[in-house]
């Protein structure tokens, strides 16, 4: 299949089209919301009485006064709760933080003497020095010499090393 590129005036004929249709539900969405405002408070709050005498206005202004002080006890309550519960939330977010725990960087290799060591982890304050190696057994290496070794075997021996420069200088 072929795709075919879209005129340029049929594309902007669709977009007016979906933006009409956008704008249509928008109004019908917002004419929902009001109507059940609308119903909501034509249920909760019905309209005041206003033919009675003053007695009577001073009456329902005192009701109105307490029904408020009743709705101002529930949303500081309310607020109240949705505080601690907040503060539970974040509690239990450092809790999770604290149980995954810090990942753990790589190591790097660092060369240092026993003595940088120590000094690092010490401090300037405190000199110590610890030789590491005194605490190791010593070991006595055997060297086996070969008496089958040929004659020319041992002259390169001798000749290797500086001594045996000094050999082959003073011999010529």
């Amino acid at each position: 299949m072929s795709e075919k590129k879209m005129n340029s005036s049929r594309r902007s004929h669709l977009k007016s089209l979906m933006l009409s249709i956008a704008k249509g539900l928008l109004e019908k969405e917002q004419a929902e919301i009001k109507q059940a405002k609308e119903a909501y408070l034509a249920e909760n709050c019905p309209a005041p009485d206003m033919s009675g005498g003053l007695a009577e206005l001073q009456e329902m202004l005192k009701k109105l006064g307490q029904t408020l002080d009743k709705v101002d006890e529930e949303r500081y309550d309310a607020e109240a709760k949705v505080g601690k519960a907040n503060k539970e939330i974040e509690d239990l977010k450092m809790k999770v933080v604290d149980l995954q725990g810090m990942k753990k960087p790589a190591l790097k290799k660092v060369r240092l003497s026993a003595d940088a060591m120590l000094s690092a982890l010490l401090g300037t304050k405190h000199k110590a020095t610890i030789d590491f190696k005194a605490n190791l057994k010593q070991v006595k290496k055997e060297v086996k010499e070969e008496e089958e070794v040929g004659d020319w075997r041992a002259k390169v021996d001798e000749a290797a090393g500086m001594g045996g420069r000094k050999k082959m200088f003073e011999a010529a």
